[in-house]
């Protein structure tokens, strides 16, 4: 009773290992993952060829094709005799029946023979004239189930068992994700065989090839230029190595601080003007200061830029138990109670008492008060008609308007809180709106400042009825 695991090679029987055809020589009967391979029908003759092609048609995925797969031949290794299971390829190369038949194989005490032979990789190899170590590999129908490709996109890689034209478009889906729709890719059919075919296209028409079927691989040319995240990380690290920049190696975290504040300034100033292309760049060095701070924490001993990344992966895994896991959730509001509750577990509170903790105290006021009531009314702490808080904010201004000197800065204070939340009803962000209106007074007034000049006139010395005039002809320039 034993498991013989065995593997047909790429194409011809030729790429087949000379221990494999022995092994296929000497037996009887030989199960076949798969008929549709062009070894099969090159084996010995007197060996009876039997397939689990019917298993495909009784399951609508992959995994449970496999499973199943998987779960017979073990059932026929228990037998006298054993089984020999023959898989295209290389068997630890791509074939997920084999990883699953190990195992189980190994649970039931049966033991497990594995005769290798050459995997598809290597014609593949040949074909495009590639160094096998360069290349990142990875299975085609695992990323087509992600939303994002798990590739370093500045190096070639090679995506095999792009099965049909549905594994195709999610493959598609997902690199887009990272590739430019017009990024030049390979399919490469049949590598290693009489009908081999290099074909190369646009990612975007990846779907669209009539020409996908079970013998066909996708290969990936590196982006032109460094645009890793390994890559970036590598650049930082030599900014700090002992023959990098001066400046660069006597940074601490402490001297980077305002320096971490005005990048994060300058990506919401990117944000008010809707402006992609400085987004774009003021991302970017706002993820310098992230990957310095990682360089430097590295370089202590206490953490890298992938225990960052694994720390808040898991920690958006476990906010979003409705993604992620098994709850469900009506709306966005039950989402929030749900997100404060998980916080408040992963802090062990058993009540709200530090709800407000974890709002940065160097926060602009208006942000702070708005994340302050944000959180309070996760907990049901709110107004619930917006026509309650325009009235608390008209009881806040007459207030202001009848307190007392000493009392006027407190009044205010009320006054401005009461904005923020009647800002938050309205689904508006305060701190964004008063910084856009500040952008808007500043731009309007340099140009009051410009018209007063082109026509010679002192701005300083023009009565205030003048400039209001100039103002309003400002204002009108600008369409508001």
């Amino acid at each position: 009773m034993a498991v013989t695991i065995v593997g047909l090679g790429p194409g011809p029987v030729e790429q087949m290992s000379l221990g494999a055809w022995r092994t296929l020589e000497s037996a009887s009967e030989v199960w076949v993952r798969t008929s549709r391979h062009p070894t099969v029908n090159g084996l010995p003759r007197q060996v009876r060829v039997r397939s689990f092609d019917d298993v495909y048609e009784l399951h609508d995925t992959f995994e449970e094709v496999y499973a199943d797969i998987a779960a017979r031949v073990v059932e026929l290794g228990a037998q006298p005799g054993g089984v020999i299971y023959a898989v295209p390829g290389h068997p630890l190369v791509g074939e997920s029946s084999v990883r699953q038949v190990i195992a189980l194989a190994r649970e039931a005490g049966q033991p497990v023979q594995v005769v290798p032979s050459e995997s598809f990789i290597s014609p593949i190899l040949v074909a495009l004239g590639l160094d096998g170590l360069d290349l990142q590999i990875a299975d085609a129908v695992e990323i087509a189930q992600h939303w994002h490709p798990s590739l370093r996109v500045d190096g070639p890689a090679l995506l095999g068992q792009l099965y049909d034209r549905g594994t195709a478009a999610g493959v598609k889906q997902a690199l887009l994700n990272a590739y430019p729709p017009e990024h030049e890719v390979i399919i490469v059919r049949a590598a290693g065989t009489a009908e081999q075919e290099l074909r190369r296209l646009p990612l975007y028409e990846l779907d669209r090839q009539q020409v996908i079927d079970h013998l066909t691989s996708l290969y990936l040319p590196p982006l032109p230029q460094p645009s890793s995240l390994e890559s970036f990380q590598d650049t930082i690290a030599r900014l700090r190595a002992p023959n990098g920049c001066p400046w660069d190696r006597e940074q601490t975290h402490r001297s980077l601080r305002e320096t971490l504040l005005e990048e994060s300034y300058e990506v919401l100033s990117a944000l008010d003007d809707e402006d992609m292309t400085k987004l774009r760049e003021e991302l970017g060095d706002l993820l310098m200061q992230i990957c310095m701070h990682s360089q430097m924490a590295s370089e202590e001993g206490f953490f890298t830029i992938y225990d960052v990344i694994a720390a808040i992966d898991q920690k958006i895994k476990r906010r979003h138990p409705h993604v992620f896991g098994e709850t469900r959730v009506n709306d966005a509001d039950e989402v929030l109670r749900n997100w404060e509750s998980i916080k408040r577990q992963e802090r062990g509170e058993s009540d709200s008492r530090s709800m407000l903790a974890g709002v940065p105290a160097g926060l602009p006021a208006l942000a702070q008060a708005a994340s302050y009531q944000k959180r309070v009314a996760r907990v049901g702490f709110d107004w619930k008609d917006v026509a309650d808080v325009w009235a608390k904010v008209d009881e806040e201004l007459r207030e202001l308007r009848a307190a007392p000197v000493e009392q006027r800065e407190s009044e205010l204070g009320d006054l401005l809180f009461s904005v923020v939340n009647l800002s938050r009803h309205l689904r508006l962000d305060a701190e964004s709106a008063l910084r856009e209106t500040n952008a808007r007074f500043r731009r309007r007034f340099e140009r009051m400042q410009e018209l007063a000049a082109e026509r010679g006139l002192d701005l300083t010395a023009m009565p205030l009825e003048e400039q209001d005039k100039l103002w309003e002809e400002a204002k009108g320039e600008e369409g508001g």
